[in-house]
C-alpha cells in the first residue's frame, strides 16, 4: 500500500476566502453524493464543548482541491459528530449538541437535516431523547442502522454510570426506533460503536469500551445477520478510539487512534491497585502518552485487528473518515491532528493546541502488518 503526501485541507489553501475557523477542528465525517466530494467538520476554539462550536458542511467538485461553503449549524452549544449519509437519493446530515462547559461532557439530543434539490436544508429536527450521542449511521441491507451510545453525561460526574449502546433502525432516515424496542441495548459498557456491512451480507464492528464496569479496551464483533442475538464478540485490550471502518478489497479495515507505548493497550495491568485507583492511573497514563491514528485489517472470522500502518499524526488526532477515489483504485482519508511532525506530543497537550483536518490517499493493496 502506497500513502500519498499529506493535503492540508482545514485550514487549507482550498477553504473558501473569509472562511474562519477555530483554532480545534476534528470530529469530522466525508461522502460522496451527487458526483460531488462532501465532508462535515466541527470547528470551535478548543477540543472542549464550546458555546462557539459550529458544524459546517464543505463541498468539492474537484476531489478536494477547492472547497465550497454549503452549510453552518451554529446554536449557541457544542455540535459535534456530524455524519453525512446518502440515502435512496437523498443526503442527511447527523449530528449531536451538547454542552458549553469545557470541563463537562454534556450530550443533548441527536438532529437531522436534509438537503433538497434546490440546495437548501430543511430545520433539523430532534430525533432522540437526551443524553444520546450517534457514532455511526450507516445502510444494512433495505433500511438504515444507527449505533447509539447512552449515559456518557455522568461520565465526568462524581458518580458515573455504565454506559450503553443502542442500535436504531430507519426505513426513511427521519423516523428512529431500537431495533428491539424491549431490550434496546445490545453492548453493555460500550460508547462509540462502528460497524460495516460485507459482502456476503454479515456486518463486522468494532465498540470501544467506556465507563465504570465496562472492562478495558474493545471488543470486535461479527453478526451472520444484524442481529444482536447473534453476534459474535471477542474482547481486544487495545483502546480503538473514534473508530471508522471501510472496505478494501471486500476486506474491512479500521482506523482508530492508537497507543504508541504499552503495546498499544490502554490496560497497564495494575491489578495490586484497587479498582477506581487502577482506572484512574490507566486513564492518566493514557492522556499523557503519544497517539496516532492506526490503520488495521479486521478478520471477521478470528475477530482480529491487525496493525498495518500508522497515518501522519500526532497529539490530538484520530476522526478519520474516508471515501474511494475518483477512479475507484485507491480511498481518500480525511483525519484531524495535531501538527504532524509533534511526534512526542502527547494526547492531553495535543487537544490544548491547535488541531488541523489532512487528507491522504491510500492505493494498491493492503499491505502486511508493520
Amino acid at each position: 500500500m502506497t500513502t500519498s503526501a499529506l493535503r492540508p485541507v482545514a485550514p487549507g489553501p482550498g477553504l473558501p476566502p473569509g472562511l474562519e475557523l477555530g483554532r480545534s477542528n476534528n470530529n469530522l465525517d466525508v461522502a460522496r453524493f451527487a458526483g460531488r466530494l462532501w465532508l462535515a467538520l466541527r470547528t470551535a476554539p478548543t477540543h472542549a464543548a464550546s458555546a462557539e462550536a459550529r458544524a459546517l458542511v464543505l463541498v468539492s467538485d474537484d476531489e478536494g482541491e477547492t472547497w465550497a461553503l454549503d452549510r453552518t449549524i451554529a446554536v449557541g452549544r457544542d455540535v459535534r459528530e456530524p455524519r453525512l449519509v446518502p440515502w435512496q437519493g437523498r443526503l442527511l446530515l447527523y449530528w449531536h449538541t451538547a454542552g458549553t462547559r469545557g470541563t463537562k461532557f454534556e450530550p443533548d439530543l441527536i438532529w437531522v437535516s436534509e438537503r433538497s434539490d434546490d440546495g437548501t436544508w430543511d430545520e433539523p429536527e430532534a430525533i432522540s431523547p437526551p443524553d444520546c450521542v450517534a457514532w455511526r449511521v450507516r445502510p444494512v441491507d433495505d433500511r438504515l442502522c444507527m449505533t447509539v451510545y447512552r449515559g456518557a453525561g455522568s461520565l465526568s460526574t462524581t458518580h458515573p454510570v455504565p454506559l450503553s449502546v443502542e442500535l436504531w433502525t430507519s426505513a426513511d432516515g427521519r423516523a428512529w426506533a431500537p431495533l428491539d424496542t424491549v431490550h434496546p441495548v445490545v453492548h453493555g459498557g460500550g460508547a462509540e460503536a462502528e460497524f460495516i456491512q460485507l459482502p456476503d451480507g454479515r456486518v463486522s464492528a468494532v465498540v470501544r469500551k467506556a465507563g465504570p464496569g465496562s472492562g478495558r479496551g474493545s471488543d470486535i464483533a461479527m453478526a451472520p445477520h444484524f442481529d444482536p442475538t447473534t453476534w459474535i464478540t471477542r474482547p481486544d485490550l487495545r483502546t480503538f478510539d473514534s473508530p471508522f471502518l471501510f472496505l478494501r478489497g471486500g476486506v474491512p479495515h479500521l482506523i482508530a487512534r492508537r497507543q504508541v507505548g504499552f503495546g498499544g493497550q490502554y490496560d497497564l495491568g495494575l491489578g495490586f491497585l484497587p479498582g477506581r485507583l487502577r482506572s484512574r492511573v490507566d486513564q492518566l497514563v493514557y492522556r499523557l502518552t503519544p497517539k496516532r491514528t492506526g490503520l488495521f485489517r479486521i478478520d471477521p472470522d478470528a475477530l482480529t485487528a491487525t496493525w498495518i500502518e500508522d497515518l501522519p499524526s500526532a497529539g490530538d488526532t484520530a476522526s478519520a473518515s474516508a471515501v474511494e477515489t475518483a477512479d475507484g483504485e485507491g480511498h481518500l482519508v480525511f483525519n484531524h491532528s495535531s501538527p504532524v511532525h509533534k511526534r512526542w506530543w502527547p494526547w492531553a497537550l495535543g487537544q490544548l493546541r491547535p488541531t488541523h483536518i489532512y487528507s491522504v490517499e491510500l492505493r494498491g493493496e493492503a499491505g502486511e502488518a508493520a
